[in-house]
């Protein structure tokens, strides 16, 4: 099941509050970056991220789940609808992620 352009709109909505936040489709699901980094996506309508330290320590019960067949697991972010803590949480995603690789 591909994630739906509304779903999109809403979670960069949600984002909104946070500077330089773009994404890439890919094969029916959206790549989420901040800054540059990958810190997530949405897949299947479901907004994912980078389980770092930082996202374990503030979602503690969060379901890990497969963005797709083959892929790493992520953390289910469930709190969408709280612009703040979503704002807080990218901000220490991003500064645990390494910085994108160059381009040749």
């Amino acid at each position: 099941m591909a994630s739906s352009k509304g779903y999109l709109d809403f979670i960069l909505e949600q984002l909104s509050e946070l500077d330089d936040i773009s994404y890439r489709a890919m094969m029916g699901e959206y790549i989420i970056y901040y800054r540059g980094k990958v810190v997530g996506g949405i897949y299947d309508d479901r907004f994912l991220v980078k389980p770092t330290k930082s996202a374990v320590a503030m979602m503690p019960n969060a379901n890990m789940e497969l963005p797709y067949d083959g892929e790493k697991e992520m953390l289910l972010v469930d709190d969408v609808e709280n612009k703040e803590f979503l704002r807080e949480l990218l901000d220490k995603i991003y500064v645990e992620l390494p910085a994108p690789k160059k381009k040749k």
